[in-house]
């Protein structure tokens, strides 16, 4: 992942545009086909802290992690997943701590060990977050179709207790081939912690649970069934 590495460098440039005080409407976002078959997934549940790494620049601080009993009790369950009898578990959050050495510009990363492939035409991403009222910024990197990294701001984590974050994904972002109706979707490569640098300093801590995306499956769910895969 050099290329997110890179990223962090001038993730403070990452323009704004699309992180919104009221969560977009899913439905509005994007259109480009005749029909919608719009559902929510969960992406990951954050239940396993081995699944996860965090990292901080070496001379700012030191960062660490683990998983943490509890979750955000206004968090609803997935309809789809009630009514297929889906009981994932979810009993876990992940916690991050970090501690700093000074005041200064810090960037704290918390990547997967693999990028997460979210299915269909992405409409929303969202994620439960305890932002312990800090002025901290919270961004997403993702990864289109073509393999482009964009980095979206999910807003400050200003705010106590849990609340969820949702960013759209702009239309703008490559989600799928016209050709083939058979790999569409994008990668989700981890979160970002812009830290405010008059508040570097001391512990500071931040919980995630559950990210979860709104995605279009009408193409994956309308392809032909005698019509050929194309990966030999």
């Amino acid at each position: 992942m050099k290329r997110f590495g890179i990223l962090l460098l001038i993730v403070g440039l990452a323009a704004p545009l699309f992180a919104q005080e009221t969560p977009p409407d899913p439905t509005r976002i994007g259109i480009d086909t005749a029909q919608q078959n719009l559902q929510e997934i969960s992406v990951n549940r954050f239940e396993d802290p081995g699944f996860w790494t965090v990292s901080i620049p070496l001379d700012k601080g030191i960062v660490t992690h683990r998983r943490v009993e509890g979750g955000p009790a206004d968090k609803q369950p997935i309809p789809g997943e009630e009514a297929v009898g889906i009981a994932a578990i979810d009993d876990f959050v992940l916690g991050v701590k970090t501690e700093y050495y000074r005041r200064g510009s810090v960037t704290t990363s918390i990547e997967p060990i693999r990028p997460l492939a979210v299915p269909g035409i992405v409409k929303t991403l969202s994620v439960w977050v305890v932002g312990r009222n800090f002025n901290h910024q919270l961004q997403l990197v993702i990864e289109d179709y073509y393999g482009n990294v964009n980095i979206l701001n999910m807003g400050a984590l200003n705010f106590s207790g849990w609340k969820q974050l949702t960013v759209a994904i702009p239309p703008t972002i490559q989600q799928r081939n016209p050709h083939y109706n058979t790999d569409n979707g994008i990668k989700v490569l981890g979160f970002v912690v812009n830290s405010a640098i008059d508040e570097t300093y001391g512990t500071y801590y931040i919980y995630f649970d559950d990210l979860r995306a709104v995605t279009d499956l009408f193409a994956e769910q309308s392809r032909d069934i005698d019509d050929m895969v194309d990966n030999w």
